[in-house]
């Protein structure tokens, strides 16, 4: 293969397309590809490729990983006789409305030279450079002002020419269009003298009837446990079990699938991301991968380049704008995916290598109306300590009891923060993700509810590892539950128009997952303490002088406590395997305490919700340290 012979030419200047067979598809590509000097058998590989993928000899020829980039254009520039420009100074470069649709496939720019006229710089079609050849022929003037540059070299230059307008749409667009959505606002004025009102009637209880405001708050806070109780019940009860079923694989010709993964400090996880994406099964020449970074991360920037990325993967980078949230950096590349469908990863992710064709046979057999997959998560590291084997288990609960249940039945689903798949198309209509809304997921999840999509969920897993230090896990779930804070002030801004929305059911299964959620953690020590006092009543008193009011509130509050580890228990390690229930071993004695910790990491992020609402806590990774034994077959 000879990537730097130049086509072959008439002496009327026109490019021959010879060698090509009669009638075929592919014919004028093979032509231009035989003329540039690479092999028949190479020709004969990309075309089986291309009929295979539904693609183009040229896009198989740049992913194949036998040519650079450059050397290819290069190579058709010495053809045309035209100048090459490998890299494009985005200062000369105007931020036009509709440039961004060169993201998306990329054509040609007009290049304001300084010093000297300017240029159009393009990207030539291999299946159509005979055509251009001939209007080349027809129009020499037009050849005066043209340059080739590369498909990688033009995205470069648009994405930094229009990087503060698109930073700025990013922040501002949700809340511009759609405020009653954003988080912007944490608290409504009418949510604001609502709070004031039941304090007010708190404040007047207690002066009034002292006495009354105990068991009053008592009996409020025991059903309301309870009924979060029952959705759990309810999920422990519906369990099945799905293993050892074949996957539908798609059989039509695959779309272009866009993978994106937000990195901020994330240096030393390069490798292990890079190597896991790789692995995905999907066409390389159909695969767009956009690792998004801080602009001012230049540390886990270089990380990447040092790989070697292959010509599917691309490097995002976003200017340093508040808020810092992966959220803003997802809705910043959205103007770049290509793909029909989008994946979202997180650095520490290993999702299994089907999943994206799960994720394709699914949306095509499914309505329109389902806009987001969500696949499930397990914790790779469950053994490693009681934090990461509590958190396994609550994923477990999570992500194989309780959202299948909810998808099941029609109901809202609050994502997960990773291993989400959507139409891209009703991503942009619904305004991407909220920058200011810190579990960017949930919100996500109950928006798309809202307006008339839902979610389901897939089998094909994605592994990762959870927190094994107290503190690491304690910022994390500080920032969970302040963005579930924040969902919750958004849903509730207008309840009777959130419940026109999604419906009466819908809406009071959001209260119990979210609501509920909230309640039981910061008010569990509460429901001990009630519970404490019961026993204490109990062991004074004999059971006939105790008031049947009384009574009955200490066997609500016995079924809620034990009710509520039964219930986690169940979900969780029901849903496991065998090999993860024998590394959960006897630490699932620690789930009083792991609810005390979610407890205190509830009441930090109330506090945290007023002192620093948009404030993105950083969770460390590293890299796994041995090969991971988790059984990786689909659920």
């Amino acid at each position: 293969m000879a990537a730097d012979v130049g086509l072959e030419q008439s002496g009327d200047g026109t490019v021959q397309p010879s060698g090509a067979e009669p009638g075929s598809a592919y014919a004028e590509e093979a032509a231009v590809l035989a003329a540039l000097g690479f092999s028949k058998p190479l020709v004969a590989r990309l075309t089986r490729l291309a009929s295979l993928n539904g693609t183009t000899l040229e896009a198989e020829l740049l992913h194949c990983g036998e040519v650079e980039e450059a050397a290819y254009y290069g190579a058709v520039a010495r053809a045309f006789r035209l100048p090459l420009i490998e890299v494009i100074d985005p200062a000369t470069v105007q931020d036009l409305q509709g440039i961004d649709a060169q993201l998306l496939q990329p054509k040609q720019i007009r290049i304001n030279h300084r010093h000297k006229p300017p240029q159009v710089a393009i990207v030539p079609q291999a299946g159509r450079l005979a055509e251009f050849s001939a209007l080349l022929i027809r129009l020499p003037e037009l050849g005066r002002g043209l340059a080739i540059t590369t498909p990688s070299a033009m995205r470069r230059a648009v994405w930094a020419a229009g990087a503060a307008r698109r930073v700025r749409h990013a922040v501002t667009d949700l809340f511009d269009r759609e405020p009653h959505y954003s988080a912007r606002v944490v608290a409504t004025g009418r949510q604001g003298l609502a709070a004031g009102c039941l304090v007010t009637a708190i404040v007047g209880l207690c002066l009034s009837s002292p006495g009354l405001l105990l068991p009053l708050a008592h009996a409020t806070l025991s059903f309301l446990y309870l009924a979060g109780l029952m959705l759990r019940i309810a999920a422990v009860l519906q369990q099945r079990q799905k293993r050892n079923l074949p996957l539908q694989m798609p059989e039509d010709p695959l779309p272009c699938y866009t993978v994106m993964v937000a990195l901020y400090r994330e240096a030393g996880m390069a490798q292990q991301l890079v190597t896991s994406l790789r692995r995905l099964d999907w066409p390389s020449s159909l695969l767009d991968v956009k690792l998004v970074c801080e602009a001012d991360d230049r540390e886990t920037i270089e990380a990447l380049k040092g790989l070697g990325l292959p010509a599917h993967f691309e490097i995002v980078e976003v200017p340093p704008c508040h808020p810092r949230t992966k959220p803003k950096a997802l809705t910043y590349a959205l103007a770049g995916a290509r793909g029909s469908y989008l994946a979202v990863y997180d650095a520490e992710d290993r999702p299994h290598p089907q999943q994206l064709l799960e994720a394709c046979s699914r949306f095509r057999s499914r309505p329109p109306e389902v806009a987001c997959l969500q696949a499930p998560l397990i914790i790779a590291n469950l053994a490693e300590n009681g934090v990461s084997t509590m958190f396994a288990v609550e994923y477990a609960a999570l992500f194989r009891g309780l959202l299948p249940m909810l998808s099941r039945y029609r109901m809202p689903m609050p994502l997960g923060g990773t291993s989400n798949h959507f139409r891209t198309d009703v991503l942009r209509k619904v305004g991407g993700w909220d920058p200011f809304n810190v579990t960017e997921d949930a919100d996500l999840g109950l928006r798309l509810y809202r307006m008339g999509y839902r979610s389901e969920t897939l089998r094909c897993q994605t592994l990762e590892d959870a927190p094994t230090s107290l503190p690491v896990w304690t910022g994390q779930r500080t920032r969970w539950f302040k963005g579930w804070l924040q969902t919750w002030l958004v849903m509730t801004r207008d309840p009777l128009g959130t419940t026109r929305q999604m419906g009466l059911a819908a809406t009071l299964v959001f209260h119990l997952l979210i609501g509920g959620m909230l309640i039981s953690a910061l008010l569990h020590p509460l429901i001990l303490a009630f519970l404490g006092y019961g026993i204490f009543v109990l062991i004074s008193n004999t059971v006939v002088e105790i008031p049947a009011a009384t009574l009955f509130l200490m066997l609500v509050d016995t079924a809620n406590v034990f009710g509520s580890y039964a219930t986690f228990l169940a979900l969780g390690v029901g849903s496991m395997i065998e090999t993860e229930r024998r590394k959960v071993g006897w630490r699932w004695v620690a789930v009083p305490l792991h609810w005390l910790m979610n407890s205190y990491a509830a009441w930090r992020a109330v506090n945290e919700l007023r002192t620093n609402p948009f404030f993105w806590k950083k969770t460390p990774h590293r890299p796994v340290r041995q090969a991971d034994k988790t059984d990786s077959r689909p659920l």
